[in-house]
């Protein structure tokens, strides 16, 4: 008869094994040196857009398998803006390379100061489900430009796309250049028991901790792209048919399952009706008198999530929407009204297509409300009042804020990315993806040949002269 106890440990035991030889294959691979090679980070970053483009179809087919992902919204959201990534990368990375001159304080003179960016070394990345190619690939890209070795965990939650993209990886790759580890949560833990030199992770904050916890263990620095409650204010002389249609389609845009995702809105009570009215007939016109049949209309990732979201729906008065499919994981976009302020729906990141709309009388009051809660990842106000948008901008704190519109603020390449306080810390995309994975090291070279006395012992000339001089070249 098996000792199941004694098997499972065994299998753990085979398992952390392998997870440390990939580590260790990674580590030796980037002591070789060939990654700090420009040519070579080139040659894999075209490679991989080649990749990509052979693989559309298959990726594809793998995003609507897992997330029901309508065809036009997985290519834009994913692989249409992993390749612009890789692009961009490609046309500026001799310039990021570039050593950085640096001014020398007038003490040091005669010297040379620069910036010297070099890779981290070994990085981790761990990839959500909600965005399972793009959230994966698009950091590798900044990994790759910064000449890293990269481990890379796809989300077991989505297993189609992790596949594809685990197979594409490997067939382009060396495994001592790039490792993709598939698996559940075991496999997280494990990688995450080892020591690397970065780790870049997404998810939700109460596992962005865990990672936190575990990095420190090793002194690894961390980027923690997080999500939280992003708030959407609607003021009285916004333009209603064009907020509407902006924050619904950045709320149900992945079936609501987006980290910067609109959470909820706060609207001016002078405009809650006709505000209301304006979201149900956009929410009409996007997908028809039945979003079910809409092709154009994603669906919940598990049950597991499903359920969650089920919950949400009794927990205030449901003004538009709220059919729902557990079978085929379909919920409709749905609107609340009359939410208790302290209902999970109001405390927890909602990540799925359910809105509370909740409407305000004082914008003044309702910025010192925004101002006790944690900082969001991103928040959203529409508004033609500058006086509105400077008193936003200037007494809340979020990783970005967009005006008038919804999660256009992500795709440019010289606006970074990232959260602040409980949403994340750290940014990427464009340079800043090459700067996340690089450290900037300080250096100054000095000519041998020319040396002053003053600065050595024994002290000369006097005290006073010389602590004037100090001062006078301090200043400089």
């Amino acid at each position: 008869m098996i000792n199941e106890d004694s098997q499972e440990c065994r299998m753990q035991s085979e398992h952390t094994s392998s997870v440390t030889d990939r580590v260790d294959r990674l580590r030796a691979g980037f002591l070789t040196g060939e990654t700090l090679s420009i040519g070579l980070r080139l040659r894999q970053l075209r490679t991989l857009y080649d990749s990509i483009r052979a693989n559309e179809s298959a990726l594809l087919k793998a995003l609507h398998q897992d997330l029901g992902k309508p065809e036009m919204e997985a290519y834009l959201a994913e692989i249409a803006y992993v390749q612009s990534e890789i692009s961009h990368a490609l046309r500026h990375l001799a310039k990021w390379c570039r050593p950085q001159r640096r001014k020398s304080p007038w003490l040091a003179w005669p010297s040379r100061s620069f910036l010297s960016p070099e890779p981290y070394g070994v990085v981790l990345i761990i990839a959500p489900w909600n965005y399972p190619f793009g959230l994966l690939v698009s950091p590798l890209v900044g990994a790759i430009a910064a000449g890293n070795c990269v481990c890379l965990k796809p989300s077991e939650y989505a297993p189609a796309t992790s596949s594809v993209v685990a197979q594409m990886l490997r067939s382009i790759f060396a495994e001592d250049h790039v490792s993709t580890m598939e698996g559940d949560q075991s496999v997280a833990e494990s990688l995450l028991s080892e020591r690397f030199d970065y780790i870049f992770f997404t998810g939700s904050s109460r596992v962005g901790r865990r990672v936190l916890e575990k990095a420190a263990q090793h002194l690894t620095p961390v980027t923690l792209e997080l999500g939280g409650k992003c708030p959407c204010i609607v003021c009285k002389d916004a333009y209603l048919e064009t907020a509407a249609r902006r924050i619904l389609w950045g709320k149900c845009m992945n079936a609501g399952q987006t980290c910067v995702a609109p959470d909820y809105v706060l609207v001016d009570r002078a405009i809650k009706l006709p505000f209301l009215s304006a979201l149900k007939e956009t929410l009409t016109r996007f997908y028809g008198a039945d979003p079910m049949q809409s092709k154009d209309y994603g669906r919940i990732v598990n049950r597991k999530h499903f359920q969650r979201l089920f919950g949400y729906l009794n927990q205030g008065r449901i003004v538009i929407g709220g059919a729902h499919d557990e079978e085929s994981l379909f919920l409709e976009p749905t609107v609340l009204v009359d939410v208790n302020p302290d209902a999970p729906v109001m405390q927890d990141e909602i990540f799925g297509p359910i809105l509370p709309v909740v409407e305000f009388t004082s914008l003044d009051d309702t910025l010192d409300a925004l101002r006790r809660a944690p900082k969001p990842l991103a928040l959203y106000l529409f508004t033609n009042d500058r006086a509105n948008r400077q008193k936003v901008l200037s007494r809340t704190s979020s990783g970005s804020v967009c005006v008038n519109d919804t999660i256009v603020q992500i795709l440019g390449k010289d606006l970074p990315f990232g959260g602040v306080g409980e949403s994340g810390m750290g940014n990427y995309h464009g340079k800043a993806s090459f700067d996340c994975f690089t450290h900037y090291k300080s250096v100054m070279a000095k000519p041998s040949g020319l040396d002053f006395s003053f600065r050595y012992p024994p002290t000369s000339p006097s005290w006073e002269r010389l602590k004037r001089i100090y001062e006078f070249l301090m200043r400089r």
